[in-house]
């Protein structure tokens, strides 16, 4: 490697990504929950009574592993295992009220991870650094013969301007 290891964009990439999923580990324990407990909350925030099958899918895990993650947040009184109305044979999954609150919660902790991330880059660096990401997600998936994440209106969007910078 041309300027070594520690100076390639790949290891920066991952450095940066392993320090960011420790601090989001550990605003997420304040709230008691595990990395990737919180996806499975938002999941059922925007579509609440999944079946497990459904579940696993949006979470991209296999069904055993959505079925311990359903385990570990009913245990904790965040969700519930229900069967279905048409079909007792299907189980759904809902959040329950202390999990939509919690549910809420994981916004902020989102929202100051992201702050934290991108603090002392302006709007425009921001806006730059998400189109090389997406590049670099377009470049990787394409090796790996994984289709694209479909891409939402919302990510072209002008950034706020930051008057504190």
């Amino acid at each position: 490697m041309k300027d070594g290891y520690e100076k390639s964009i790949g290891h920066r990439l991952h450095h940066a990504a392993r320090l960011q999923r420790a601090l989001a580990a550990r605003r997420l324990q304040e709230l008691g929950l595990f990395p990737g407990q919180e996806t499975a909350l938002k999941l059922l925030v925007e579509s609440d009574g999944r079946t497990m099958t459904e579940l696993a899918a949006a979470l991209r895990v296999r069904p055993p592993t959505a079925s311990k993650t359903v385990g570990r947040l009913s245990a904790q009184g965040l969700l519930e295992r229900r069967a279905s109305d048409g079909d007792a044979r299907l189980v759904r999954v809902h959040l329950t009220d202390e999990g939509r609150t919690r549910a809420g919660a994981i916004d902020d902790i989102w929202d100051s991870l992201e702050d934290v991330t991108v603090a002392g880059l302006d709007g425009k660096d921001r806006k730059r650094l998400r189109k090389l990401l997406r590049k670099i997600e377009k470049n990787l998936t394409s090796q790996l013969g994984i289709a694209p994440e479909a891409e939402t209106e919302a990510e072209d969007e002008p950034e706020p301007v930051d008057e504190t910078a």
